[in-house]
């Protein structure tokens, strides 16, 4: 068994490692509840050293990780990281509710076959009871999730080189979901259970999320991100790729930026969200959200916003699970604004110090 889900913990970090950069998230709560970000930093990560999430340079990974704690000026050293949806099997199952966690574990261990399509020494196997069943008051509804071995044994040799210690694995699905409960203050619910879509759009994938009442119903991962922006500014203007990031997020681009590149990659997102969409209605009974989130580095593009209302007909609005939240002193809260919407995971994982 591995700690997918983690059991009570003392303080964690969530670090989040992206295909483009290792976000680190410190988080302590305070008296009324209320959270309080007390160390976060982000470091860009060399090219192809994560592949549409998976590690494939552990040692650069490792270097990087190491700079982004030092960054941060954190003293913790056990870490939640994730990995991704579709490296995750998850399924849900009804054992009886008699059972302790030990007893749960065995039977488990000796029905996992029948569940996972993978010879059981290459994977990872956690359990999580959800509750009373609502088929049989005897039973209990218990989530099982599966992960190849080696997804979780690089995030943990990764963070190793960096004298941390891996506490927690989860999945980056149930990570935002956990960020979410701090973004459905900010929609107008009047009591109803929202149909809310996450659309996180990173540097190389978009992943679509849609929680009803809070809770995950569908995800999907499409192969888009910010990157495109990046390599077209690089084309046009000849630029190397750091030049070109830093180029993006801080402008200094020549005049005709705004028309040729920038507007022609705000209409691409536009029609990912809509077709993300158009999937998911196509796969459920919905035909409609009731808000979209954008998350992601790509979320806070000028402009981007009012697009994807008027292309969705849908209110929308940029992902801050920082909006009431206190701010330490190691940290600077300006940075942290704009990088509020990328650290959506790192946020979820970071709350897993109060579970």
């Amino acid at each position: 068994m591995f700690g997918l889900f983690g059991k009570k913990s003392s303080a964690v970090l969530g670090v989040d490692i992206s295909s483009s950069s290792v976000k680190l998230l410190e988080l302590s709560k305070h008296s009324g509840g209320r959270y309080r970000v007390d160390s976060y930093a982000v470091e860009p990560l060399p090219a192809n050293a994560v592949v549409e999430k998976n590690i494939t340079d552990v040692e650069a990974v490792g270097e990087v990780l190491k700079r982004v704690a030092s960054k941060s000026r954190t003293s913790i050293k056990q870490v939640a990281v994730a990995v991704s949806g579709s490296a995750v099997i998850t399924k849900l199952i009804q054992m009886d509710g008699g059972l302790n966690e030990f007893e749960m574990e065995d039977q488990i261990a000796l029905e996992a076959d029948q569940y996972i399509p993978y010879p059981l020494d290459e994977v990872a196997i956690d359990f999580e009871v959800q509750g009373a069943s609502e088929t049989n008051p005897d039973q209990v509804d218990v989530l099982l999730a599966a992960c190849r071995k080696e997804n979780v044994d690089i995030r943990e040799d990764a963070l190793e080189i960096a004298g941390l210690t891996t506490k927690i694995v989860d999945v980056e699905a149930y990570a935002l979901e956990r960020a979410y409960a701090l973004i459905e203050p900010q929609l107008n619910s009047q009591g109803e259970e929202l149909v809310v879509a996450i659309v996180d759009i990173g540097a190389t994938m978009t992943t679509l999320s849609v929680l009803v009442g809070g809770v995950t119903v569908y995800t999907r991962e499409q192969i888009f991100g910010g990157k495109q922006l990046t390599e077209e500014i690089q084309r046009r203007y000849g630029l190397s790729v750091e030049e070109a990031g830093l180029a993006k997020k801080q402008g200094g681009l020549p005049d005709d930026y705004e028309a040729d590149v920038l507007s022609p990659f705000r209409e691409a997102v536009v029609q990912q969200v809509a077709r993300a969409l158009q999937f998911f209605f196509g796969a459920s009974q919905y035909n409609a959200v009731d808000y979209v989130v954008l998350a992601g580095g790509t979320a806070s593009i000028q402009g981007l916003i009012e697009m994807v209302e008027e292309k969705t007909g849908t209110p929308a609005l940029v992902a801050n699970p920082f909006a009431d939240m206190a701010v330490g002193s190691r940290v600077n809260a300006s940075a942290l604004s704009n990088d509020a919407p990328s650290l959506m995971i790192a946020c979820g994982l970071a709350m897993r110090s109060f579970d």
